[in-house]
């Protein structure tokens, strides 16, 4: 994925399917891509969900994960993504540029087809189906535009809060229309957080609205596995927004709206590996699809392990594999014992296993570690309910949206009532445990205001720890510490008067 900036994604619009930077830009007109019609426009929705897909998958998820307090690093990994797992985060770092860069291409397409698909309709004299699908193609790429600026506003902001939502700078440039230019005196600086969410909120009751009014007519959508968006993904997006937000009563309700709708079904202990073994369970919200002949996205699983078994680059600390019972299906399910190889001699311990390369995305007999992403599941809006019940004083809700998550996960779970601090806690790790390597991590820490020290000792075998172990990879972060905030792209700086002095603290 090529370091480049927001100035040159906007000025492009590049079409950035699987993190490709050099394809013609989306925004280029010709006979092939003219304004003509629905059918033209479908062909610039098909590259919105390659962004999704792509986006869903690779350093997107991982990065920030690698950043925080469960995994450590091994000296046979080559000092892969070692800068930002040894916590020496920088303004100039190439892959937080990149992701940076390649959200606001994103955008750009976004935008593109909004502007598009606008012109459509002002033209007239469509059918009423072809006026759904063209507002159907405008709330799927409402709900992608929101998608990458929740991503951008988590990772390149401070958590949400009353005092600093309004913030002058606080939040991250807001860019709206697709149209390219060279003066720089027309580049966007940061917005504050409360107009980021303002349009993210807008471009979801947008999309909600519109993709409710394709599903009165076709709502095949509304299932498990969705590979389009549709409302029940929208809905289960805001009940992210609402707990990100601390806005309680709004996570409860549209956490217990997606619970209790009837089509999603939390995996049991029996079927959960499937779910990161073939990317398959009825759990599963929406899954951006890919086959091995389109694939359009990038390895998660690769960050942790390779295909050669007897090499791994980061594995789980010892005391995230001990937090999970014997009994727990996710231990197997997301740990698996290798012997790895360091100066001749074998070495075994446990490796980080939930993205192990699904089969069926193969495109030879070597395992290439790709699985599609999985951006919403059914167990996330369980443990939404519970924090948001807990901190809004319902305790026998969140514990029993524990233990119901519990009870699928766990053999022979004897479902056990929490008060206090002690439910707090538990509904914390619980969603440590669950939610593992997804790329939430980081997130929740800066919410919980929480530091941590990751010593880079693995007492389940010390001979492990005094051959694999660089000392470097000790890491203590303080509850505010200041790298749980990317830093805006130094080329941004440089290249963006209006950024000026809106460098995020620390950096």
């Amino acid at each position: 994925m090529k370091k480049t900036s927001i100035l040159l994604s906007i000025a492009a619009g590049f079409l950035f399917a699987s993190c490709d930077m050099d394809l013609a830009p989306i925004g280029s007109l010709d006979d092939e891509n003219a304004i003509e019609s629905p059918s033209d426009l479908l062909k610039d929705r098909n590259g919105i969900y390659n962004n999704i897909r792509s986006v869903c998958t690779g350093s997107f998820i991982y990065l920030s994960d690698l950043q925080m307090d469960q995994f450590m690093g091994l000296i046979i990994n080559g000092n892969r993504n070692g800068i930002i797992a040894h916590g020496n985060i920088l303004s100039n770092n190439s892959d937080i540029e990149s992701i940076w860069a390649s959200y606001y291409s994103c955008i750009a397409d976004a935008n593109y087809l909004l502007g598009r698909a606008e012109i459509l309709l002002e033209k007239g004299g469509w059918t009423q189906e072809e006026v759904l699908d063209i507002n159907r193609y405008i709330g799927e790429t409402k709900f992608a535009r929101a998608y990458y600026y929740y991503q951008l506003i988590d990772r390149f902001s401070a958590s949400y809060t009353s005092a600093n939502a309004n913030q002058e700078a606080s939040g991250v440039p807001l860019v709206t229309v697709f149209n390219p230019t060279g003066d720089i005196a027309s580049y966007p600086g940061r917005s504050t957080q409360a107009e980021v969410y303002a349009l993210i909120d807008q471009d979801l009751a947008d999309a909600y609205e519109a993709l409710k009014a394709y599903e009165a007519v076709d709502n095949s959508q509304l299932q498990p596995m969705a590979v389009y968006v549709n409302t029940n993904v929208i809905t289960a997006f805001q009940a992210r927004l609402a707990l990100l937000r601390q806005d309680w009563p709004t996570a409860i309700a549209k956490a217990n709206e997606i619970i209790n709708c009837g089509v999603y079904s939390l995996a049991t202990t029996a079927n959960y590996a499937q779910m990161w073994t073939d990317d398959y369970s009825d759990e599963l919200i929406f899954r951006p699809i890919s086959t091995n002949n389109e694939l359009g996205i990038s390895s998660i699983g690769g960050a942790y392990i390779s295909a050669t078994l007897t090499q791994a680059d980061y594995i789980p600390t010892a005391e995230v594999y001990s937090s999970y019972l014997s009994t727990d299906v996710r231990r197997s399910a997301f740990f698996k014992a290798r012997s790895l190889d360091a100066n001749g001699t074998s070495y075994q311990c446990y490796c980080f296993n939930k993205f192990p390369g699904n089969t069926a995305l193969y495109t030879s007999n070597v395992n290439n570690l790709l699985n599609m992403g999985k951006p919403f599941r059914l167990s996330e809006m369980y443990l939404i309910l519970a924090e948001a019940s807990y901190e809004n004083g319902d305790e026998p809700t969140a514990n029993s949206a524990l233990n119901t998550l519990r009870s699928n996960r766990i053999n022979r779970y004897a479902e056990t009532t929490y008060t206090g601090l002690d439910l707090r806690d538990q509904i914390r790790t619980e969603r440590a445990k669950e939610l593992i390597g997804e790329g939430f991590r980081l997130s929740d820490l800066r919410r919980w205001k929480l530091g941590f020290t990751r010593d880079g000792s693995y007492p389940l075998n010390p001979v492990v720890t005094a051959i694999f172990n660089v000392v470097d990879m000790q890491v203590t972060y303080t509850s505010d510490d200041y790298r749980y905030v990317w830093p805006i792209p130094s080329t941004e700086i440089e290249n963006n008067p209006q950024l000026k002095g809106q460098q995020n603290p620390g950096y």
